[in-house]
């Protein structure tokens, strides 16, 4: 087992030992810690305030909401709504304090000691850390920044075996923003059927619906197979990561009521208040989505422009949806040292980026979040970028 690093965030580390914890640590907990004035590292939307989400859900109906349990499926207002957009029952649907705890249930309770999930990485940390934390033995399948970290089909058939309970993907991808076509998803199915009987595939599909413009999101695809697991949130793009509020999608029952007795025996019941103001979120989505639509196609399209004029020093994947996407150091810019010192100019330039390192890549390459700051800061955010850049590579 590699040795974790000793914490560099703001955790108290009086001692220099090695990382004990049954979590893996990951230097993205940061994120929770620092917000620099050039905040190019969050994957976000901009944060929705208080009083627009009191203004959606009414202020006389929160009011006069009751504050004990809540059901141990999830409020049905909420499950209504999510099953509307992915297009199931809302029986179907269990509510989670966030996507993350959704996935960690669920490896929890399908598998046992010696059992495997095979993870397609670079990926969110806590979808790695959540497995290893659940004592499952992940099996990754690094995707490729020249492949445009395209879903590889044939690596993945490579770990499946009739160990593996889960495979695990993201669609968009974080930290790309890289979509999996649904013709991907059938041949991945098919594969599962052949080489891991057994196995359920499990889809985070939280940026789904952070698309610019008018581009209207790709259909979810809780509803396509019975082997299918979907889990999002009103994290991404609602912009509203601190109702700790998200779903799966499961239709197996059998399955679903031992999810439901794993969510109780962790955490009771998810937050009454925070559900009711979800599903306020999602009755007015298009409300709230579409403007946040039209401002990631703008700043898109002016991140578009910055990668050309930089094309000679960087890299990029241009995002299929969400406020993300990948960018990379080019070697003939950049040698090791000079990537180094890349990440050390940031700080007194108050600009935040998120390595690539924390997803399982390299630190040549980073994510990129344009949607978190106001518009009128992007441009300074990205000509302070370009400034640490020169002063890293001495050109």
């Amino acid at each position: 087992m590699q040795q974790q690093p000793t914490p560099k965030s703001g955790l108290d580390n009086a001692s220099s030992a090695p990382w004990r914890g049954r979590f893996p640590y990951n230097e993205i907990i940061s994120l929770l810690d620092v917000n620099r004035p050039f905040n190019l590292a969050e994957s976000t939307s901009q944060d929705l305030t208080l009083g627009e989400l009191l203004d959606l859900a009414g202020s006389d109906a929160i009011r006069g909401l009751t504050l004990g349990y809540g059901t141990s499926s999830g409020l049905m207002a909420l499950r209504e709504q999510v099953a509307f957009a992915c297009k199931i029952r809302a029986e179907q649907v269990i509510t989670t304090q966030g996507t993350a705890l959704g996935l960690f249930l669920l490896a929890f309770e399908t598998c046992r000691a010696g059992d495997e999930a095979v993870l397609a990485t670079p990926c969110f940390p806590p979808s790695r850390d959540c497995l290893v934390g659940a004592g499952v033995t992940v099996r990754e399948v690094k995707l490729s920044f020249e492949d445009g970290y395209r879903l590889d089909l044939a690596r993945i058939a490579e770990c499946l075996s009739a160990k593996t309970k889960l495979i695990s993907i993201a669609s968009p991808q974080n930290p790309s923003g890289v979509q999996t076509s649904r013709a991907d998803v059938e041949q991945l199915l098919a594969l599962m059927e052949r080489r891991a009987p057994n196995a359920l595939l499990f889809v985070d599909e939280t940026y789904r619906e952070a698309t610019y413009g008018d581009s209207a999101p790709v259909d979810s695809v809780a509803a396509l197979h019975p082997r299918i697991v979907t889990g999002a949130s009103v994290s991404k793009a609602f912009g509203a990561p601190g109702l700790r509020t998200g779903w799966l999608t499961v239709q197996d029952a059998e399955l679903r009521q031992r999810l439901v007795i794993a969510k109780m025996n962790m955490v009771i019941s998810g937050s009454v208040l925070d559900e009711t103001l979800a599903a306020a979120l999602l009755r007015h989505r298009d409300k709230v989505l579409d403007p946040r639509r039209r401002l990631l196609d703008g700043t898109l399209s002016e991140l578009a422009g910055w990668c050309e004029i930089e094309r000679h020093r960087i890299d990029w994947i241009r995002p299929n949806a969400g406020a993300l996407c990948c960018l990379r150091l080019r070697t003939d810019a950049f040698d090791e040292v000079a990537v180094a010192k890349f990440w050390d100019e940031l700080p007194g330039r108050d600009l935040q980026l998120a390595s690539g390192a924390w997803f399982g890549e390299s630190q040549r390459v980073f994510r990129l979040g344009f949607g978190y700051l106001p518009p009128t800061r992007l441009a300074p955010a990205l000509n302070a970028l370009s400034s640490a850049m020169t002063a890293a590579a001495g050109r």
